[in-house]
């Protein structure tokens, strides 16, 4: 499915899961339908599973919007605070749209409390209490973190953490039928034999011909080319190396320091998300790595550089990206926003130091080249991962790696076969609708939600007649113009 089809389908107000493998686009879709929601007066509820995901797409953690923190069950006590916190019902009460992307780390039970809280606050029976539910991610990448612990007292217990592992295993995801959205299209790798590679690691048929193409990649680690990057399982191993490097440069470093404001719990939520660090120690000759973005200054998060030197009157560092720009590096704000007010910030440089990060980190980035150690990868996709942040073959440098570096989670390729059949289903279905009749499913959830219909380009120029194949399971009708 292309990224305008499965645009086309969110405009309709349907539950939609989008998928797709690394670099199919998944964040510039929800880009551009949150532009086409917030032109038309209707902000959507933006967040994710982990704080640096909601950094790429401008969010908060799904944890923080729903006020359930770090819950792994939902009593009725706690559903009672939450309720009664103002600030949280109030923009419960007010999304029209839910966006949680990286859902692929969203534990089950997770789900099915936000599911829980939404419907209780909105008075509504419905999944996610009757708004749009938008789930982005790839079950391929990182898994979440589940924490089983032993049978206890249950009493009183809405929602407990189940023995499942993965979202879709949730009676919400169920319940809310989602249509699935799989983008087929590559936007990241332009290497016809690395797809390849990136592909049989996908469908489990990694051969020994993929394994000799990597082994092409194979370097000592006295060989590792200077000002790349390198990809470890570890963060031991990460802050070990750039220590090392950054102590390897002769003076005194320069000191950054953090800077917030808001409550302690919003500022500590903020602080794990944020790549930047609480403390940066900077030196001439660092290699760096941007942690946001800033298009009009020409960096995004993933940018990497080297420290040329520091402002004479600001003190502030002067970058080198690879491209050979220069940039006077400011420092920039994470926040989180409520109905228009900031209720917590960090102030910090958008740069960290970059000889190396954890796969864990590296993912949403794009690479052009990095050198990894897969010798402790010990979580099914973490290879994958990793391989994947990078564009082509060239530009991989591999240390090593263990008989799991190349191996991806045995449920989810099952999964991913039923996410396949179920986006060409949706497509079928979804385009046996006229031009016509998809134009007013758009403006019906529009009006639905109270925003403002603009004039838009007909939809037979906006999906041709020949992208219409591929995609999920798309329920005509039911879904389109749904109320909110």
């Amino acid at each position: 499915m292309t990224q305008q089809e499965a645009l086309s389908i969110l405009k309709t107000g349907a539950n939609v899961f989008l998928t797709g493998e690394p670099g199919s686009g998944k964040t510039h879709t929800v880009n551009q339908y949150v532009k086409y929601l917030n032109e038309r007066g209707i902000d959507p509820a933006i967040t994710a599973s982990t704080g640096i995901a909601a950094t790429h797409l401008g969010g908060v953690t799904i944890h923080s919007w729903s006020g359930i923190g770090i819950k792994t069950k939902l009593d009725k006590r706690d559903l009672g605070r939450i309720i009664l916190n103002e600030h949280i019902e109030k923009r419960v009460r007010r999304a029209k749209v839910l966006i949680i992307d990286e859902v692929s780390m969203l534990a089950a039970g997770t789900l099915s409390m936000v599911d829980v809280v939404c419907r209780k606050i909105k008075q509504n029976a419905e999944p996610f209490g009757g708004m749009q539910i938008v789930l982005v991610g790839d079950f391929f990448q990182l898994p979440p973190v589940v924490k089983f612990e032993a049978e206890g007292d249950r009493q009183g217990i809405l929602i407990d953490e189940p023995r499942v592992r993965f979202a879709y295993d949730s009676p919400a995801w169920g319940q809310a039928k989602p249509a699935v959205c799989y983008l087929t299209e590559q936007h990241r790798q332009d290497d016809g034999s690395f797809l390849s590679i990136l592909s049989s690691i996908r469908r489990n048929v990694f051969s020994n011909n993929h394994l000799r193409a990597l082994e092409t990649r194979k370097i000592k680690p006295n060989q590792a080319p200077d000002g790349v990057p390198k990809l470890f399982s570890l963060n031991a191993d990460v802050d070990s190396i750039n220590n090392k490097m950054l102590g390897k440069i002769f003076g005194e470093p320069q000191v950054f320091e953090m800077s917030s404001q808001g409550p302690r719990a919003q500022v500590a939520a903020l602080q794990k998300g944020c790549l930047s660090p609480e403390t940066l120690y900077l030196k001439i000759g660092a290699a760096v790595m941007f942690t946001k973005n800033n298009l009009k200054e020409g960096f995004v998060n993933g940018t990497l550089g080297e420290v040329l030197g520091f402002d004479k009157e600001s003190g502030q560092p002067i970058v080198a990206t690879r491209d050979g720009r220069r940039i006077k590096v400011l420092p920039m704000d994470w926040m989180v926003e409520e109905n228009g007010e900031i209720r917590a910030r960090i102030t910090q440089l958008p740069l960290r130091l970059a000889w190396a990060i954890t796969v864990h980190k590296s993912q949403g980035m794009s690479l052009d080249e990095a050198v990894m150690d897969l010798s402790d990868v010990f979580e099914f996709g973490q290879g994958y991962v990793a391989l994947s942040r990078v564009r082509k073959l060239s530009g991989i440098y591999l240390l090593g790696w263990n008989e799991r570096a190349f191996r991806v989670h045995p449920e989810i390729l099952a999964k991913d076969e039923e996410f396949r059949a179920g986006s060409v289903g949706t497509a079928g279905e979804f385009f046996k609708m006229t031009p016509d009749n998809i134009l007013e499913a758009h403006n019906n959830f529009i009006g639905a939600c109270g925003g403002k219909n603009l004039s838009e380009r007909p939809v037979s120029d906006e999906i041709s007649s020949d992208e219409k194949v591929g995609g999920g399971r798309r329920r005509r009708g039911r879904r389109a113009g749904r109320n909110c």
